[in-house]
């Protein structure tokens, strides 16, 4: 009986987001702490819950923030689990997003529960004629649904995001408005949406309706695992290529990250949107128009060295 309350009181902590430390003080027993990747539980974000945190700042972090000098024009930096705002700089501004749309693109494709094996082919409608990108996947490339979604999400492939669009019941017009029925469903009011690849300045979102796009993109198991896969080989005209995720950081080891996105036209400027584990806590960064070539992956790493530190710690009653 003794080992049966310890055991449930061990679930109960470490279910409330505690370490195995926490348990180990509670009950006496060591617990092998879980692999990295392993699953975790995060509680969704509500408009609600991010309007209370954005009245608990303790001293300690608005004190440094004044010190966290980005190089991104807007940024948000949240705790997922509890909605709590940890850094801010013009999060309200309504600014072109880029290929960080494609994280609705999937979304919303998934949404459909399409055949994720069914062949799709890309066609001379999927080539961009906004900006004249160039891509790997000639016209007549045929991959599997699966397949396209994840090229879209890992090496964001505007003619695969172009050609999901177009394979969804209604054409790419009904597509582009379930995206925005999408947004508007998960309270997003600074979002629109007018192309599923994120290659039109008109698509635009702030800060704060991205980190609730990234909150809801996380629960998509897909979404994680395409996001932040770091390389993958596909074959294309029966030729193996491989291509590589946009952000370099899923593949670095002092980083834990369950989703990612990056994207960037001229408008936009270089931008960033991931969910990651620092302290171990679930948080969500938002990196929008920032201009030097690695600039956003310098301003997530000082994000990140900044919550890490020990200065972000509550002070201690009494």
């Amino acid at each position: 009986m003794k080992k049966a309350l310890l055991m449930l009181l061990a679930a109960a902590i470490v279910g409330a987001g505690g370490t195995p430390t926490d348990v180990k003080a509670a009950t006496g027993k060591k617990v092998v702490a879980a692999k990295k990747k392993a699953p975790r539980v995060v509680v969704q974000i509500t408009s609600k819950k991010m309007a209370r945190a954005k009245s608990v700042h303790h001293s300690a972090s608005l004190d440094d923030a004044r010190h966290l000098a980005l190089q991104s024009s807007a940024a948000l930096v949240l705790d997922q689990a509890t909605g709590e705002v940890l850094f801010e700089k013009n999060s309200g501004a309504v600014l072109p997003i880029a290929s960080i749309t494609k994280l609705m693109t999937a979304m919303v494709v998934l949404d459909a529960t399409p055949d994720l094996t069914e062949t799709l082919a890309i066609g001379e409608e999927d080539v961009d004629i906004v900006k004249g990108t160039r891509s790997r996947l000639k016209v007549g490339t045929h991959l599997a649904r699966e397949e396209m979604l994840r090229l879209a999400l890992m090496s964001s492939e505007n003619r695969a995001a172009a050609a999901l669009s177009r394979h969804y019941s209604g054409g790419r017009e009904a597509f582009v408005a379930a995206m925005n029925q999408k947004a508007q469903a998960l309270g997003l009011v600074d979002t629109r949406f007018q192309d599923p690849t994120g290659l039109t300045a008109a698509n635009v979102s702030s800060p704060r309706d991205l980190a609730r796009m990234v909150d809801a993109a996380h629960r998509y198991p897909l979404i994680r695992e395409f996001s932040t896969t770091s390389t993958g080989e596909f074959s294309i005209a029966g030729r193996s290529q491989q291509f590589r995720n946009t952000n370099t950081l899923v593949k670095s080891p002092t980083w834990e990250i369950g989703l990612s996105k990056t994207g960037y036209i001229s408008e936009a400027g270089k931008c960033l949107v991931m969910q990651a584990w620092l302290n171990n806590k679930p948080t969500i960064i938002v990196l929008l128009d920032s201009w030097g070539r690695m600039t956003r992956i310098g301003d997530a790493n000082r994000i990140k060295r900044w919550v890490e530190s020990a200065s972000l710690m509550r002070p201690s009653a009494g």
